[in-house]
């Protein structure tokens, strides 16, 4: 890289100076005797690489002058009055003349952009540890994107299964609720219907004889808790639960149904099994 930049400054600054001897000597040479064109145009090439050989010295230095570079563009400004000068005195290719008069200060404008390409170098160790960096950061932020948008499509997933799991389940519970509504409407209308009682009354009429039962279907509410077998009473005899289901039944005019008996026998803390308390409604109703 340094070549691309020391090259072109050193080629130009070549054909200025040529140029500016060559000027010097043809438009001087007419007034005065040739060796004096040739020593002024000698001096403003001399005092041009002096000033440049100076300026390149500071700079391998890490140092500048801003005097030494102030005279150096004021040779490069002499340079450029002279090829303008001249292009203007001749009589035929004035453009060509003007074309070429910016040289000089072209050349000092790539010793600048050399120089400053001297101050921001770096070495190849220097630049393969930045692309190394730079490409680690890139890795790190495609990476960065392939996890969020993997995490969003997951997210997204996860929400629509969910989202359908919902409208499942409430559906399952629509069409459920649905059917316990029907469920407890058929049985409320055999409890309140009038054939009801005849039919349930025929049908277990060979098992209670002389007794009229009633009937009474489930009723959905809440229930009433059970309590434990530790809390409960001792086992009762068949005469002592016989005497309870008796008490129990016609303490209350008119007498009990069965559920409304079992419901005190058990809030009284009696204990006994459901087999054996249905026996002994069957034995006191008899």
């Amino acid at each position: 890289m340094r070549t691309k930049t020391v090259l072109p400054a050193v080629a130009m600054t070549a054909v200025s100076m040529v140029l500016t001897l060559a000027v010097v000597v043809m438009w001087l040479g007419s007034a005065v005797p040739w060796p004096v064109a040739l020593v002024v145009g000698l001096g403003i090439d001399g005092g041009w690489l002096a000033t440049l050989a100076y300026e390149r010295r500071l700079a391998a230095q890490g140092d500048h002058n801003p005097a030494v570079t102030a005279v150096g563009w004021s040779f490069g400004l002499i340079a450029t009055g002279v090829l303008v000068a001249h292009a203007l005195s001749v009589d035929h290719d004035v453009a060509a003349w003007l074309a070429v008069a910016w040289l000089p200060l072209a050349a000092k404008g790539l010793w600048l952009v050399h120089g400053l390409w001297e101050r921001t170098a770096l070495t190849a160790n220097a630049l393969d540890a930045i692309r190394g960096i730079q490409q680690e950061a890139r890795d790190e932020a495609a990476v960065a994107r392939a996890r969020l948008r993997a995490e969003a499509t997951t997210e997204e997933t996860r929400l629509t299964a969910v989202t359908e799991a919902g409208a499942r389940v409430a559906r399952v519970q629509a069409k459920t609720a649905q059917t316990l509504s029907e469920a407890w409407s058929t049985l409320e209308t055999a409890r309140k219907g009038e054939e009801t009682g005849r039919a349930l009354t025929s049908v277990t009429a060979r098992v209670t004889p002389g007794v009229t039962p009633r009937w009474e279907l489930p009723v959905w509410g809440p229930t009433e808790p059970v309590p434990a077998l530790e809390a409960m009473a001792p086992a009762l005899t068949d005469e002592a639960l016989d005497a309870l289901v008796h008490e129990i039944r016609h303490s209350e005019t008119p007498a009990l149904s069965y559920r409304e008996m079992a419901s005190r026998f058990r809030a009284a803390g009696h204990s006994a099994s459901e087999v054996r308390l249905r026996a002994a409604w069957k034995r006191v109703v008899a």
